[in-house]
């Protein structure tokens, strides 16, 4: 009989997972997800600000699994674990499994400001993207309409929590818009002077990155006009304020919360399995404690046997990707009766872009500190090839190629808007 695996989410870590062990006729795997789509989370912000259509960076899993017997999908959202029954809830059906593979990836994290919360724009998910495109334009459209200037520049300051790739990509690229865009198609905004804030509680951005990839990035936004506070955080907002750490507040009814995130916890696992962040602690080959069939990937996890990171893995997409496809190798082997061998991430860098023709690379082999230009053209091979289908790669590099002459993009439609403006 096959082995059956069901795998609880179809981002970087699953979905790697997946077309790895898809070869083997001795796995039936189903895939569990909330969506019927894959979706590429470092594009998410080029959606929100209307330069990517959302079919550019998601593609449905029924046409990725199409011609794949072993494998199956399940819409549903899930709700419980049983171990010692091998059994999985999801909200309209109960499965089981001889292995349960579990990688929904994380949330947005509010640090209990239940305000933020409630008001904020967030900067996770394929929904959000599109809410937030909506908002935005619709308020912008608001700014038009009023007299009052006070009133036009609390609708287009836009006000940025958070200082890693996500802040300063979404900085960089309001920034752009600000200056090519609404320049030119907002004429009743000539005589407003909406501001753009990124505010962070380090000392830095990119935390992760060098000082000299650090600087340059400072120097490159505010030489956009970007307003960069650091040392702070946001501790609230009313929709109409944001309140910071040293006591200042911004006006602005726009808050873009593009900082902190917590992965999900598993009713059925053991309180005591989570670490940091609700982090599963799992072992050198990705099984979470105590557990001899339930495994944790990606951002679920975290591992501290890796020597090079005795911390855990950073919560990046090749962390998840790698861990996806050295699980199916894994589990290939244990089907033999081999030794599975322990995870060893392999560091292929990092990188941010800042806006056109800026960005910082950091590629550790061979070691490679880029900036401007050349670090720009490696993000952009980088992520265009990392995209799970050829025709999502054909419309995105369409798309940026039109954006990147033109300094402009034509996917700014109000569609579906929701009610709260």
């Amino acid at each position: 009989m096959k082995t059956r695996v069901v795998v609880i989410g179809g981002g970087f870590a699953g979905l790697n997972f997946i077309r790895s062990i898809d070869d083997s006729r001795d796995f039936d795997v189903t895939l569990v997800d909330r969506n019927n789509y894959n979706f590429f989370p470092p594009l998410i912000y080029q959606v929100a600000t209307g330069f990517l259509e959302p079919s550019s960076i998601s593609h449905p899993f029924r046409k990725l699994f199409g011609n794949k017997r072993n494998v199956h999908f399940w819409l549903g959202e899930f709700q419980e674990v049983k171990p010692d029954e091998n059994k999985v809830i999801i909200s309209d059906k109960e499965l089981d499994y001889d292995i349960l593979v579990l990688a929904t990836g994380t949330k947005t994290n509010y640090f209990g400001l239940d305000n933020v919360r409630k008001n904020a724009i967030p900067m996770k998910t394929l929904d959000d993207a599109l809410n937030m495109r909506n908002l935005l334009l619709q308020r912008i459209e608001m700014a038009t309409k009023t007299k009052d200037i006070k009133e036009k520049e609390d609708w287009v300051t836009m006000v940025i929590a958070g200082g890693g790739p996500t802040g300063v990509e979404v900085s960089g690229m309001f920034a752009e818009m600000r200056r090519s865009i609404i320049a030119k198609e907002y004429p009743e905004l000539n005589d407003v002077h909406g501001k753009i804030y990124l505010v962070n509680g380090g000392d830095s951005l990119l935390a992760p990155m060098s000082e000299e990839s650090q600087s340059y990035t400072y120097e490159a936004l505010k030489n956009l006009g970007v307003k960069i506070k650091l040392n702070t955080r946001v501790t609230d907002f009313d929709g109409e304020n944001v309140s910071l750490k040293d006591g200042s507040y911004i006006r602005s009814k726009n808050l873009i919360w593009a900082t902190g995130v917590t992965a999900m916890k598993f009713p059925g696992i053991p309180e005591e399995t989570y670490g940091p962040g609700n982090r599963l602690k799992v072992d050198a080959c990705n099984k979470i404690e105590n557990s001899s069939n339930i495994y944790a990937l990606g951002d679920t996890c975290i591992m501290t046997s890796d020597k090079a990171f005795p911390e855990g893995h950073p919560q990046l997409a090749q962390v998840a990707k790698q861990q996806g496809e050295h699980l199916a190798k894994n589990l290939k082997k244990i089907n033999k009766g081999k030794e599975p061998e322990d995870f060893v991430y392999n560091d292929k860098g990092i990188m941010a872009i800042i806006g056109r023709s800026k960005a910082v690379a950091e590629i550790p082999k061979p070691k490679m500190n880029l900036k401007g230009l050349p670090a720009w053209l490696i993000w952009s091979l980088i992520h265009l090839f990392a995209l799970v289908n050829r025709h999502d790669r054909l419309r995105t590099f369409y798309n940026w190629t039109i954006a990147y002459f033109t300094r402009n993009q034509d996917l700014r439609m109000i569609i579906r808007p929701k009610d709260r403006i």
